[in-house]
């Protein structure tokens, strides 16, 4: 007989991000988890309380698995590698796009991730607004594409784009400015939409960075004059 890995939260939580892989978060439950670790599903309350406590679970099992930068990390390249991973993350496993940021009872990985991102901000200069603003523009753009890349109407690879573009045209009579936009991007046949993340992740930096340096002097304005 082959010998069962023990029952724990985190394998649990593994077995749930599996079923959730293959039939989406919907089909996530105590019955379907339980079957897909060959055990009863009454033998999961033992580690989790409820459903909703395995879905808050796995929430933070999403969060565990994004690049975390560290603070005195200068703010630009963590945002970049942080953004990389969470988009790495969320198109390898589509279904938590829609459950990271709502459930109501966030767990320590979510919370220990924004209290992160929110130190290496401030820590380089942000005030807390400014930080507060970055991080929700960037998770929206992030959540965004990856939402957009895992649901495109073809699989990405080579020429694939431009192979879609050509099925779909449409009148350049009627639409000039999308038959434009086609031929100029498919003209060196180097185009692919996933390039397209880095591309718009700078244009969110680079405002970032403008706005960051007219806030610095404002800022130490306060701390060398408190009072003032």
């Amino acid at each position: 007989m082959t010998r069962r890995t023990p029952l724990s939260r985190e394998t649990i939580i593994a077995a749930a991000a599996a079923v959730a892989d293959r039939a989406g978060v919907a089909a996530v439950s105590m019955r379907s988890v339980a079957k897909e670790l060959g055990v009863e599903a009454m033998s999961l309350y033992h580690h989790v309380p409820s459903k909703d406590a395995l879905l808050d679970d796995l929430a933070d099992w999403v969060f565990e698995r994004i690049e975390l930068p560290e603070v005195g990390d200068t703010w630009r390249e963590a945002l970049t590698r942080r953004a990389r991973s969470a988009r790495s993350v969320l198109t390898a496993h589509p279904w938590a796009l829609g459950m990271m940021e709502s459930r109501p009872n966030p767990g320590p990985a979510l919370l220990q991730h924004h209290d992160r991102l929110l130190g290496v901000l401030m820590t380089d200069g942000f005030s807390a607004a400014l930080a507060t603003h970055a991080f929700s523009a960037i998770d929206a753009y992030v959540y965004g594409f990856a939402l957009t890349e895992t649901s495109l109407p073809f699989e990405p690879g080579d020429g694939a784009e431009e192979a879609f573009a050509v099925k779909v045209a449409a009148s350049a009579e009627l639409y000039p400015h999308i038959a434009r936009s086609r031929a100029e991007l498919f003209g060196d046949g180097g185009y692919a939409f996933a390039d397209e993340f880095d591309y718009g992740l700078e244009l969110l930096l680079e405002g970032l960075e403008r706005r960051v340096a007219d806030e610095r002097p404002a800022l130490r304005e306060r701390v060398t004059h408190p009072d003032g």
